[in-house]
């Protein structure tokens, strides 16, 4: 199980502290991360120790080689008393508005399949219209904003009834997000997996599905079962922090049937 000892949003505590929790979060000794970022390991004890103080562009080396998230290389940054690296903007910034379009065409270019963007914290930024297709006949709480789309798969009011293969499908979704909590140490992220944990359900998937190449997910939609697949895509290389903490997930058909079963559906 993953470390989900949290780092301060916002901390008072010296830059080396903050960069020593790291260094062992990552599971790295001081030669390690020295070597790595090509620094001499006597420099890095004195930065952690706070006997030398690092630089800004020391602090964004250290920070790649530790693949800190763009938020977290923030608070370093502040922490040793430099100006924020990464700019943070609402999707509803005029800047924005390319990559607003940009996700538009993504997800209706995967019509009649699902295709939904989520932030960091798995709420629903947007989806196009396969994916209400999906939702259609839900409670109403599930369909009002904000949607945690975690939540929406996995609380038994939601889609977790319709989910044939749910102990499969919990398993793998409760896993991606202790892996994104060990890569962020987010505390909402954390909050989030101790409620999902706390949903009626089994905590670990069957040892069989440890074979498979990929975990689908079997949804029950009237008579018919649709076996999707999900891909995730990210943007590449993002200097925006808004832009670094959106993905995009998209769910394809994982057989024939399935194909036929979404077109059908998108004909009406």
């Amino acid at each position: 199980m993953s470390n989900t000892t949290a780092l301060p949003a916002s901390s008072p505590r010296p830059i080396g502290d903050l960069l020593r929790e790291w260094r062992r979060h990552r599971r790295l000794s001081q030669l390690n991360l020295a070597s790595g970022a090509e620094i001499s390991t006597r420099h890095l004890s004195f930065m952690e120790s706070g006997r030398a103080q690092p630089s800004r562009d020391m602090i964004v080396r250290l920070a790649e080689y530790l693949e800190i998230p763009l938020r977290e290389r923030n608070q370093l940054l502040i922490a040793a008393g430099f100006a924020p690296a990464y700019r943070e903007r609402t999707l509803a910034d005029p800047a924005l508005a390319s990559v607003r379009d940009t996700m538009r065409l993504l997800l209706q270019g995967m019509e009649p399949y699902p295709a939904l963007v989520v932030d960091r914290h798995w709420h629903l930024v947007d989806c196009n219209q396969a994916t209400q297709r999906l939702l259609a006949g839900l409670p109403s709480q599930w369909l009002q904003p904000p949607i945690n789309v975690l939540k929406l798969s996995l609380h038994p009011t939601g889609l977790a009834p319709r989910i044939r293969n749910l102990p499969v499908w919990r398993a793998h979704l409760l896993e991606r997000l202790r892996r994104q909590i060990d890569a962020t140490q987010d505390p909402e992220l954390m909050t989030l997996l101790a409620e999902l944990r706390s949903y009626p359900g089994e905590e670990s998937a069957p040892s069989h599905i440890n074979d498979a190449i990929a975990v689908p997910m079997e949804l029950e939609l009237g008579d018919a079962v649709l076996s999707m697949l999900s891909t995730t895509t990210v943007f590449g290389t993002p200097m925006d922090i808004t832009l670094a903490e959106l993905a995009l997930e998209a769910f394809v058909p994982a057989d024939a049937a399935t194909a036929a079963c979404l077109r059908q559906l998108a004909a009406g």
